[in-house]
């Protein structure tokens, strides 16, 4: 086990752990140009994710024209499409295997709370061999709620038997720091992700550039009962 304070993590998913961006746009403008819209480029699209496939679907077709007077079938058309790409070109960022198998050795209990919808998280987990780091994973459909309602984190804390006091949540959001902070959580923030604020206006307790220097952030926070908001 742990030898410090925490030893429980909760990881977001997209922006923090792997970079989907591209199979979100291409699922999207599937449906966007079946539509008679536009499709939008990689980077568009990475700064509309974050609230779960609703919103994302909203989002794209506000950029592109309004949104339609049958939103939510187009959500459904894109939850379908996604389901068949999600993994096709969706990578870890750099440093992610590598540190979750030495936070494991440690002893870590883990977790992913992301609002991507369950079914294509845990596809998207298989396929790239992240299933065997986590103890629970739970998506924006998991719960009544999803991020940034702290219930989203406080349901993966129960299905851990964790506490939040023994916690640590990293994400590349408002939407994580909101939650996690809600929930009682202290919380690390990545400046790679796709947040649609500054990742120093987000109000995370440390803020780090790249996933390997997420084991200096926890022993920051472990030695340092203020959490100062520093990159490490």
């Amino acid at each position: 086990m742990p030898y410090g304070k925490f030893d429980t993590i909760i990881f977001d998913l997209d922006g923090t752990l792997i970079d989907s961006a591209p199979d979100l746009a291409n699922a999207l403008n599937q449906v966007l140009t079946e539509s008679g819209r536009p499709a939008l480029s990689v980077p568009e699209v990475a700064k509309m994710v974050g609230n779960g496939i609703a919103v994302l679907v909203e989002r794209g077709f506000t950029a592109t024209g309004g949104l339609p007077d049958d939103l939510p079938n187009k959500v459904e058309q894109f939850r379908n499409a996604y389901t068949h790409v999600a993994s096709d070109r969706t990578i870890m960022y750099p440093g992610v295997m590598e540190t979750l198998t030495l936070l494991r050795s440690e002893g870590y209990r883990m977790a992913v709370c992301t609002n991507k919808p369950i079914a294509a998280t845990n596809i998207v987990l298989k396929a790239l061999d992240l299933t065997q780091f986590f103890d629970a994973v739970t998506g924006g459909d998991t719960f009544p709620v999803r991020k940034p309602d702290p219930g989203h984190v406080i349901g993966t804390l129960e299905l851990l038997g964790a506490g939040a006091a023994y916690a640590i949540m990293i994400g590349d959001s408002i939407n994580d720091v909101a939650a996690a902070t809600d929930a009682g959580l202290a919380v690390v923030a990545v400046t790679y992700g796709y947040t649609r604020t500054p990742v120093h206006e987000l109000g995370a307790d440390l803020v780090i550039d790249a996933f390997d220097k997420f084991p200096a952030a926890i022993a920051e926070l472990e030695n340092n009962a203020s959490k100062p908001k520093q990159i490490v």
